[in-house]
This record gives structure tokens, sequence and C-alpha cells, in this order.
């Protein structure tokens, strides 16, 4: 049978094939890094999934954040797709940052910037921050079965305290966890950490639209919350668990970077994979869209009433959402509406609701006000109203 042979010179490529005889699609996939005209060793990996799409983390170089670049005393959603999370006595700006370490091609990390410290965490408190995987993305992950596969988790760190921390895994049950330990060894110093466990095959994992997965990085843990054991998986004390943690929140001087966080199937750490900031940001308006007040007066589109007190504004959204989302606002102040034909008040709504989404791109959100006159026409659109700042509309349909 003769041999397959082939010469790569730089670049990236994917192989797929034998040794010998025809290539065959199902044999291998090899990822090739090598900048220089001849391959070795080094140059060539053998990875568990495709050359795209291998990171099932949104938003891991951390370049989407369209809530805003800077948040104090975060609990909840910050940057796109990652939440914050924590009970402790401390304080910590959170933010978009441009440090990153060098020659590595990242142009934004988060920041946590501690602002008051709490030297001593009691046993219950914790810091942590992570995100929640939709378990479409991790399906073939096969975990909770036989043929569950391992991952890797690999990202840069840069923080001024040294020593162990701690990242760890989780179900939608909230019964089934494996925490990692970690080190940063050097202070003030851009580290690469790559972590690499084996699936679970016993938990139950979902894999529709609902949390499949979460990743999670404590920064700070109080004694209730270290019971876990390193690498292992288990059932119990899966809240905030951990094994040894180091705490970030002990100054208000102390400060931690983090970026390139990849999450892929098998045992190998691939380089980061960079996206179009276009594609990450339509995966991240899967889960949540903003929309901002470019200008005073800036129009959001007509709405028909259909009674004296209720009208219906059609929006088209630009990604389909994951599940049937929710309508945010900054304040009903941001807003005003006046009739454009025949007669019909103006004013300030007083409320804005999904009024229907039966799947797609386009839904009906609902508003409330008053002098609406039925089958008039109105338009309805951000006011120049200053207080209670920033002013827009979001369709949230996060997990």
């Amino acid at each position: 049978m003769a041999e397959s042979k082939a010469r790569l010179m730089a670049g990236n490529f994917s192989i797929t094939g034998t040794a010998t005889g025809g290539l065959d699609s199902a044999d291998v996939n090899v990822l090739i890094t090598s900048n220089s005209s001849d391959l070795d060793s080094a140059d060539v990996q053998t990875i568990a999934g495709p050359l795209s799409n291998r990171n099932m983390v949104i938003n891991g170089s951390m370049v989407v954040s369209q809530r805003g670049t800077s948040f104090v005393g975060l609990n909840g959603y910050g940057l796109d797709r990652w939440v914050f999370s924590g009970s402790h006595d401390g304080a910590v700006t959170v933010t978009q940052d441009t440090t990153v370490p060098p020659g590595q091609g990242f142009q934004n990390s988060i920041k946590f910037d501690v602002t008051s410290a709490d030297t001593s965490i009691a046993a219950a408190q914790f810091y942590q921050f992570f995100q929640r995987i939709e378990g479409h993305n991790v399906a073939h992950l096969e975990w909770g079965t036989a043929n569950a596969k391992s991952v890797t988790l690999s990202f840069w760190i840069r923080s001024n305290v040294t020593g162990t921390y701690n990242v760890y895994f989780l179900n939608n049950d909230i019964n089934r966890f494996c925490p990692v330990n970690y080190t940063i060894d050097s202070a003030n110093t851009w580290e690469k950490k790559t972590i690499t466990i084996a699936g679970d095959t016993t938990g139950t994992w979902l894999t529709n639209n609902s949390i499949g997965l979460y990743v999670l990085f404590n920064l700070a843990l109080g004694s209730n919350n270290l019971t876990g054991t390193n690498a292992t998986w288990a059932t119990s004390g899966a809240g905030i668990s951990g094994t040894t943690q180091a705490n970030l929140l002990s100054s208000d001087s102390n400060e931690l970077y983090i970026t390139g966080i990849q999450l892929e199937a098998g045992s190998t750490a691939t380089p980061f994979e960079f996206e179009n900031v276009g594609n990450i940001l339509a995966k991240c308006k899967r889960y949540y869209q903003r929309y901002n007040r470019q200008a005073n007066y800036s129009g959001l589109g007509m709405a028909v009433p259909w009674s004296t007190t209720n009208a219906n504004l059609m929006w088209f959204m630009e990604v389909e959402p994951r599940a049937n989302p929710t309508i945010e606002y900054g304040h009903l102040s941001h807003f005003d509406y006046f009739g454009v034909t025949g007669a019909g008040a103006g004013g300030v709504p007083t409320g804005f609701s999904n009024s229907g989404w039966a799947g797609g791109n386009n839904m009906d959100i609902g508003f409330t006000g008053s002098g609406f006159s039925a089958a008039r026409a109105m338009l309805i659109e951000f006011d120049n109203t200053a207080t209670n700042l920033p002013a827009f509309l979001a369709i949230n349909a996060e997990l």
C-alpha cells in the first residue's frame, strides 16, 4: 500500500489521515504551529477536536463588554458571558483592561482591583468569577457516560499575590464538581496555566440550551468552602468548593489580571483560538443584546397601540436569543413616545415587557403609558434625560 507523504512549510494547517493508504477523516487531527520553514516534533500537536470552534468558553479574550468597562461592587454579569460573585467584607472594582501578556496577541484582560481589604475571610465567605456554558456547546464531551472525554483549560494570569489558587468544574444540578489547584509563582508576572481533567462518567450533564457546565475561578475562599479533593470528581460540598486558596482580598493594594481563557476537548492545550471580534460579539448576543442611546432623541422604532394604555414595538434582534428573553433598561425616564398619525398623546412609558416571542429574530416589546389612540402609530425613542445613566434597552437571555 502506498505511503502518503507531504512536506509542509510555514503556517497553520489541518492534516487529517493515516500514514499509509488513503486519507480517512476519522484518523487524526493535527495542528501545525511552526512559523519556520522546517518542522519538527515541537511544531505538531494532535488535538481531539476541530481546528476552529475548539474553545467552549465565549469571550475568553475579554474583548466584548456590552454592559460597560468598569464595575464597582459587581455581583452579576460584567464583561460579556462572565459572572462575578462574592460574599465578603472587602470591595473590588472589575474592569476591562488593556494590560496583557506581551507578544501573545491579546488586546484585553479582566482586571480585579481590590479597593477595600478583607484580611480574614470568614468561614462561609468567598469571591469568584465564572462562566456558564450552554449544554449544546459541551454535548460533544459526553460527560455522564462511559465515553466522557477529558478537557484542558488554559489561561494567562498575573497578580501581585502569589500562592495556590483554585478553579473548578460544576454541573447544572450543583452535585458534581472537580476542583483543581494551580499556583501563581512570580509576583506581577504573566504566567500561562494549563489544567487537564478527566471527564465525569457518572454525573448528570445537560446537553440542551440550559447550563451544561460551570467553569469557576476562585479568588478567595473561607474554610467552609475548602472541602474538595484536588483533581477529583465528587458529589458533596459542591456549592463553592475548592481545596486551598490564596486570598486576593488580603490588601487594598492587590490586583489580578486574567485573559486567554480556553477550554477544549482532549489533553492538549492548543494555541489560543483568536476569532474575529464580530464573531465573538454575535456569540455573546445569543445571551445578551444591548442597545445604548447613541444620541438624544435617537429613535427605537414605530409602535402600534392596541388600547389607550398598551402598545407593541416590533423588534428585530441581531441574533436569535438562546431562550425567551426578558427586557431590561436603565430607567424609564430615558424614553419617550409621541403619536405620529392622527391624535395621540406623548409621554414617558410606565413599563416595558416581552409581549411575545416564539423563536426567531423578531419579538414584540410591549410598553405601557397613557393617552394612546388604538391603531394610531407612535414613535418610541430615547429621551435626553441626564439622570440615572446609562440609557439603554437590552434583550436578556443569559443562562
